[in-house]
């Protein structure tokens, strides 16, 4: 059962601001690379494309002279921890179930290394698509951030995801039950 729809998620005003700071197209095309990724390793494709939408939303805007400042930001970027927070956050109001708010948020929280300490860390494999799906998109210099998509393409295209969603979920009952 999905208590919220991407759609949900991505026209609410607080996604929308922090989407658009870190880059929507990025965030669309991780989220579709999380589907494909949940596909493949059966993972639960609702909880993987939220994931995937919201997993740079705690970016925050290094800046230097004016610029996008790359360096300071791999020096001293925690995006996903602040991130897992807006996202949890976000999700609780829009009415998700907690538990499932609480595997988005640790997905995100876990989807990059730049701030973990060094060493073996065993991921669960929702926290590993994830990941996966982010690198998948990533552009050298953060450029991916930068990517334009237009408001209503984009829309359409989260939209989409979420038939393509709702379609796995109903498989997926439908094999349940057979």
């Amino acid at each position: 059962m999905r208590y919220v729809t991407l759609t949900d998620v991505f026209v609410h005003p607080v996604a929308q601001k922090y989407l658009k700071r870190s880059g929507i197209a990025h965030a669309i095309a991780t989220a579709y690379n999380a589907y494909r990724l949940a596909i493949q390793h059966g993972v639960n494709a609702d909880l993987a494309t939220k994931a995937g939408l919201l997993h740079d939303m705690g970016h925050y805007e290094w800046y230097s002279n004016g610029t996008w400042d790359y360096e300071q930001y791999k020096q001293n970027d925690i995006h996903a921890i602040k991130g897992a927070e807006r996202a949890h956050k976000l999700l609780i109001r829009l009415g998700e179930h907690p538990q499932n708010a609480k595997e988005i948020a640790l997905a995100i929280l876990l989807h990059t290394d730049s701030y973990l300490p060094e060493g073996e860390f065993k991921r669960k494999p929702l926290q590993t698509i994830i990941k996966l799906a982010d690198e998948a998109d990533e552009e050298p210099g953060g450029k991916h951030h930068y990517r334009q998509i237009d408001d209503a393409l984009a829309l359409k295209k989260i939209k989409q995801l979420d038939e393509l969603v709702n379609r796995q979920l109903q498989k997926e009952r439908l094999d349940d039950i057979i």
